[in-house]
């Protein structure tokens, strides 16, 4: 069953203050179809944490072909999406949403991580514009856009896979979306540091044990090992973000600093 939690975009929507808004302005709104009934974000559609729809860019084209894209002026390879209909999608979705933050998903944007997760989570809503071909009518960007934003160093065919997930990680911080009111704060990045390593049953899988500690029921000792852990894992994996946080506490500078010693007893061993 394929469920529906589209609104219309003929009158101004009354906002929940404790439900978050996303509008998607796409060519394509039928790939959402599978992204809003599955997981969390399905859960967070059914629990009125947030409403979502995708909005289609030809819908808004004037000619009988909804055409939405023409070649470039100058010439050049490619077709670029035409500003007039997309224009006026972004500006109906606007005045159905107040106090929404548009996004434009685009290689040239600033590149999305937690921190700007976290800044979006602030907003009462998104409306997210997907792009596509060579790009969108620069002239889209100046008054109608307030974000441009990317999700990486690399290019897509369109903006909707970025969209779906800027919504997948707006969403997860939104309270009461995962279930645990702390769960999002616990995640890989939250706090500049990846999370800790995780273990199921078995207890022994192919002769590699769990941590004893993890078994013991000594939560305070439990949670000194997965703040290791947490610690290790990053200078291990993704030491570049420990370069960069100015704020490590004095447990985590601790940590460095045991396993700094121990690494120097290795290397005068030698």
């Amino acid at each position: 069953m394929i469920l529906s939690f589209h609104y219309s975009t003929s009158q101004p929507i009354n906002q929940s203050t404790n439900a978050m808004y996303f509008k998607v302005v796409t060519i394509f709104p039928q790939m959402f179809d599978s992204f809003w009934n599955h997981g969390i974000i399905r859960r967070a559609l059914e629990d009125k944490k947030i409403f979502a729809s995708a909005v289609n860019i030809r819908n808004y084209a004037e000619d009988r072909h909804q055409v939405t894209d023409d070649r470039p002026y100058g010439g050049g390879s490619g077709m670029v999406m035409k500003p007039e209909p997309l224009a006026a999608a972004i500006r109906d979705a606007s005045q159905t949403l107040t106090g929404t933050k548009t996004v434009l998903l685009t290689p040239q944007g600033r590149v999305f991580n937690q921190k700007m997760a976290w800044e979006l989570a602030t907003s009462d809503g998104l409306i997210l514009v997907c792009g596509r071909y060579e790009g969108v009518d620069e002239r889209i960007c100046h008054d109608l856009i307030d974000y441009e934003i990317s999700i990486g160093d690399y290019v897509l065919t369109g903006g909707e896979p970025a969209a779906m997930i800027i919504i997948d990680a707006v969403t997860r911080l939104i309270p009461g979306a995962l279930g645990g009111e702390d769960a999002a704060e616990k995640d890989s990045f939250s706090d500049d540091l990846l999370e800790h390593a995780h273990y199921t049953r078995p207890g022994n899988f192919e002769g590699q044990e769990v941590p004893e500690v993890l078994l013991s029921g000594h939560h305070q000792e439990i949670e000194k090992w997965r703040l290791e852990s947490s610690v290790m894992r990053t200078l291990l994996k993704r030491p570049d973000l420990l370069l960069q946080n100015k704020n490590l506490n004095r447990q985590q500078r601790d940590i460095l600093k045991k396993w700094r010693f121990e690494i120097e007893k290795i290397l005068d061993s030698q």
